[in-house]
């Protein structure tokens, strides 16, 4: 295997890509209107896509909301991406908590409507 990264499906590709970056760091490899590939700055080898749900290079299938899935980003400190978050006004569906599992968790929505972990340990 070469690469591997998750394509988020979004009518709104620069707003979609604009969340990530300014929630997580990420900076773009390569821009156009149809799709954005992002990576860490830090780490190049964590990527992510962001696709123009209704290209055609889309199987029809795919060309609805999303659904069942929920991206996980664990991070160094939960609360700082949180202050960002809230700087951007993301729509923010859990604030940070402990979890049980012994990591501190919040959960946004990106603006495709996918549901976003963002994860650290916690202290």
């Amino acid at each position: 295997m070469q690469r591997s990264f998750t394509n988020i499906l979004t009518e709104e590709v620069a707003a979609t890509a604009a969340f990530y970056q300014g929630i997580l760091g990420f900076e773009p490899r390569f821009s156009a209107d149809w799709f954005v590939n992002l990576a860490d700055p830090d780490n190049p080898a964590l990527e992510l896509g962001i696709l123009k749900q209704s290209s055609e290079i889309v199987p029809a299938r795919a060309q609805r909301a999303p659904a069942g899935v929920i991206l996980t980003f664990v991070v160094d400190d939960c609360d700082a991406v949180y202050e960002k978050a809230l700087a951007q006004n993301a729509n923010i569906v859990e604030a940070p908590r402990e979890m049980p599992y012994g990591q501190r968790r919040m959960i946004l929505r990106d603006p495709a409507g996918t549901f976003v972990d963002i994860s650290s340990p916690s202290a």
